[in-house]
């Protein structure tokens, strides 16, 4: 009877363990993956017709009137264009430095240099993701599909691992500093005393 006790103990121990790791996985991998698919879900829902720019047009124009009451209609239409634009620049930029992030994983201290594998694979996903929603607006009453709007995506893709390169440098640096002290103290072999 205690060798079947011992048994079922360490089995549940062992099940336990491999739970814990398992239910740690799945955590981590929401931790990073879950952001994306809520962006993701974004950017398709403003490819909807709700988002077209008929519509949106109608939100975008008055502000902008009210902001500049002088300017003409060309002038007008252009803002709205250009709002729109930046629009797809700025969701794209985000969506890169979301997937960067879940492919790199980067952690507090991380000691490991910039991945431009993991920002050149994250500029794939975002260009497919971009290529498929284009594709997807076809299909969409009042939206069309327009490789403008791909190359403004994937610049704004490239620019928003531009900025996260920049921030992970900084991050890297501080980190650096940081321990600097530290990792002399331990070369040179000297305590001090507290």
């Amino acid at each position: 009877m205690g060798r079947i006790r011992t048994l079922v103990a360490a089995c549940s121990s062992g099940c336990l363990l491999v739970l814990c790791a398992a239910v740690k996985r799945v955590r981590t991998w929401l931790w990073y993956w879950l952001p994306v698919g809520i962006w993701m879900a974004l950017i398709f829902t403003a490819s909807s017709d709700q988002a077209s720019s008929h519509r949106t047009s109608r939100i975008i124009a008055p502000v902008v009137r009210w902001l500049f009451p002088h300017w003409s209609e060309p002038r007008v239409d252009l803002a709205v264009l250009v709002v729109r634009k930046v629009a797809h620049f700025v969701e794209y930029s985000v969506l890169a430095v979301l997937v960067w992030r879940a492919l790199w994983r980067p952690q507090r201290g991380d000691a490991r240099p910039w991945s431009w594998r993991a920002a050149a694979w994250a500029l794939a996903v975002v260009v497919a993701y971009a290529v498929s929603d284009e594709y997807h607006q076809t299909f969409v009453p009042n939206r069309e599909g327009s490789p403008w709007d791909v190359l403004v995506d994937t610049v704004g893709a490239f620019c928003g691992l531009l900025g996260a390169r920049w921030v992970y440098s900084v991050w890297h640096r501080r980190a650096g500093r940081a321990g600097a002290p530290a990792e002399k103290q331990a070369l040179s072999g000297s305590v001090t005393p507290d």
